[in-house]
């Protein structure tokens, strides 16, 4: 009699996946852009990577167990991941102190506040980004470049990003063909031999990790696909319109956090949408907001805004663009017979 059976809505499919599963997986998919952070950014990387990661596990421990009253579910990965994600969105040189800030905000306000993992309704790691970047502006848009010397950290050489340079020199009457002559060729892009947060860097990285993710069914193409497509169609048209005046669609894609919010932070499971219809238009509307901020705003990046704004969307999409019920076009089928 101490057994419950607990009846729920067919159908009852069961597809072996589990939180921890899916977590560690998309672990190991970000582990290429680790290495390649580490490669260009030396010991600051690993500095911030591994704050980040023990000050995530830590907040979420000491909030389950002493605040929340609950047993504390750090070993589901959820918490490792969150932070691995933050610190890829951070410089390489920022203080531990705004590390550990970051990564309280992150867990405590948005994950926990809302009641754990399954929850919140913003990506966790985005929220800690954003108010960093908020509150600490002038350490968070102070971004180290490759180093000569793998022992830098708080003293590491900083320089303008590509889409800081881009967006400067465009806001000056140069033209675009003119700016690119001061960035790092396509080639390297897409290599990550150029200044910007840890793991955002390496766009090789970023694809072979979402790769990973797709090959082992972890996410499904529609969100990384609208997102990457929306922005370079857009792009393309501005290009095409003025190409003086905006960048290409390729510089777009392979500079700032594109590939790593497109493959690793819009995917959430928690904070993005359940139907296949739902997922493109959210990651439609990443694209454009991110390319109108990138363009028309006043800061030269957009991406981790763009998330946010449209993970607040997430509850209405999956309101209006929700799958059909298991038979329901067989109910509907017998009605219309009779």
């Amino acid at each position: 009699m101490n057994q419950k059976l607990v009846v729920s809505p067919s159908p009852h499919v069961h597809s072996g996946d589990s939180v921890s599963k899916n977590m560690y997986g998309v672990i190991i998919a970000l582990i290429p852009a680790l290495l390649a952070s580490l490669w260009y950014f030396g010991i600051g990387a690993l500095i911030v990577t591994l704050t980040a990661i023990v000050a995530c596990v830590l907040f979420e421990w000491i909030i389950q167990k002493y605040l929340m009253k609950t047993t504390p579910s750090i070993s589901d990965g959820s918490a490792a991941l969150t932070g691995l994600l933050l610190a890829f969105n951070l410089p390489t040189n920022i203080p531990i102190g705004l590390i550990i800030i970051g990564a309280a905000v992150a867990i405590g306000i948005g994950k926990m506040s809302f009641g754990g993992l399954g929850n919140n309704p913003f990506n966790p790691a985005l929220v800690g980004r954003v108010f960093l970047l908020i509150s600490f502006p002038v350490q968070m848009t102070s971004w180290p470049v490759p180093v000569t010397s793998r022992f830098q950290y708080l003293d590491a050489t900083t320089g303008a990003t590509p889409l800081s340079v881009m967006k400067e020199g465009l806001s000056s009457g140069a033209s675009f063909s003119e700016i690119m002559s001061e960035i790092p060729s396509y080639l390297n892009l897409f290599m990550g031999n150029m200044g910007g947060s840890a793991g955002e860097v390496a766009g090789i990285a970023l694809v072979l990790g979402g790769i990973y993710l797709l090959v082992r069914k972890i996410i499904t193409w529609h969100i990384p696909v609208s997102v990457i497509g929306s922005i370079a169609v857009f792009t393309a048209i501005l290009h095409f319109a003025s190409p003086d005046a905006y960048a290409g669609p390729l510089f777009h894609i392979l500079t700032g956090g594109v590939l790593l919010g497109a493959f690793f932070m819009a995917t959430d499971y928690v904070s993005s949408p359940m139907s296949k219809r739902g997922m493109l238009l959210y990651g439609v509307g990443i694209g454009v907001i991110t390319v109108l901020i990138r363009v028309y705003g006043s800061y030269p990046e957009g991406v981790s805004f763009a998330i946010l704004i449209m993970n607040a969307f997430v509850p209405l999409i999956d309101r209006y663009m929700k799958p059909k019920r298991f038979g329901e076009k067989i109910k509907t089928a017998k009605v219309q017979q009779q």
